[in-house]
């Protein structure tokens, strides 16, 4: 036993020794991995500088050759955008016929044909070549119109007894409506932007639309209970309303009379805060303003489709002698003259105009 207990210790001696001599060869071998490492380290921390100048140098290039095509583009987009409006305007041109060249100039005496009727309404002639007849529109929500033969029958103190009355099958809202060519065209009560083309001899609805953007708001301030108000002028039928988007500036539409179509719409500079009407003459838009409380009506603000006018170079344009408010003003292209409702009369200014610049 006491044999083999030498043995064995003697056995551990040896391990322990072989041990220790593959603790050095290891040690030795780990100093020398760790000088390679040290090698490898440096060799791959040269390499990575160098990418990165590399790379400095890629995206210096790729930088420099987008901002020639960014350029290239933006130039281009320019060229395209300016060759569009160009080519829009040539359309509007052709669309809205050169041949009106006048601007309003002054408003140069005013007539009160009548004094009927509430403080809102409308009444008007149709621009047509051969139409002689009056009609009376009542009240900012009615469907009962009054057809009179002619102004002088519409003057007699018995008026009301030699009307034809139209009954509408839907009653207007507001006081924007306009008759032209033998149709009445209106907004529809009840509705946010409906427009009706109706026959006024037929007694039938010939058709109807909707006017994008508009009815969310009153297309004049002081005129709440009008949100469309439709014009005509040399070119035809019209649309003006003011929008939430534009910051209450008010938008007018060009619209095809025969198929309610729209065909374009302009964003103008006019803001209907202070605004009691507006109208539409040879493509320009004279807007009207006055006080709350009423006073002296002022176009104090006009916009051309075409920019055939420098709006800013029109003067306050003042209307004579009245007193009071509009609720609704309307051009009559053929007489030159505005038929316009005020405080309850029946009212016609004429104009003095010029030649456009």
């Amino acid at each position: 036993l006491k044999k083999r207990l030498e043995k064995c210790n003697q056995d551990i001696l040896d391990y322990v020794e072989e041990f220790r001599d593959f603790s050095k060869m290891v040690l030795s071998r780990l100093a020398g991995l760790n000088n390679y490492k040290a090698e490898v380290k440096s060799e791959v921390e040269n390499l990575l500088t160098r990418i990165e100048r590399a790379q400095r140098d890629i995206d210096y290039l790729g930088s420099v050759t987008d901002s020639n095509t960014c350029i290239e583009v933006h130039e281009d987009l320019v060229k395209q955008q300016l060759f569009e409006e160009a080519e829009e305007k040539k359309k509007l041109k052709l669309m809205l016929n050169a041949s009106c060249d006048h601007m309003l100039a002054g408003i140069k005496s005013l007539k009160i044909v009548k004094k009927t009727g509430d403080k809102h309404g409308s009444w008007m002639k149709d621009p047509g070549k051969k139409h002689t007849k009056i009609y009376l529109l009542n009240g900012s929500v009615n469907n009962v119109i009054l057809e009179f033969a002619n102004i002088m029958t519409f003057m007699e103190s018995n008026h009301t007894l030699k009307a034809r009355r139209v009954t509408l099958p839907f009653p207007w809202e507001g006081t924007g409506h306009i008759i032209y060519q033998g149709f009445l065209f209106y907004h529809r009560y009840g509705s946010l932007n409906e427009i009706i083309k109706y026959n006024i001899q037929k007694r039938s609805i010939t058709d109807q639309m909707l006017l994008p953007g508009a009815g969310r708001i009153p297309a004049y301030q002081l005129s709440p209970s009008t949100k469309i108000d439709l014009a005509i002028d040399e070119h035809g039928l019209w649309a003006i309303h003011a929008e939430p988007e534009t910051g209450g500036n008010i938008v007018i539409t060009k619209i095809n009379h025969v198929t309610m179509a729209v065909q374009h719409t302009w964003d103008t500079s006019c803001n209907s805060k202070g605004a009691e009407a507006a109208f539409m003459a040879c493509n320009t838009l004279y807007v009207v303003y006055n006080f709350p409380s009423g006073g002296t009506s002022r176009i104090q603000c006009a916009y051309d489709v075409l920019d055939a006018v420098n709006t800013y170079e029109i003067p306050v344009l003042h209307f004579p002698k009245h007193q009071g408010s509009h609720s609704t003003i309307h051009y009559n292209p053929k007489e030159k003259q505005l038929f316009a409702w005020g405080d309850g009369s029946q009212i016609i200014y004429k104009l003095h105009t010029k030649q456009k610049v």
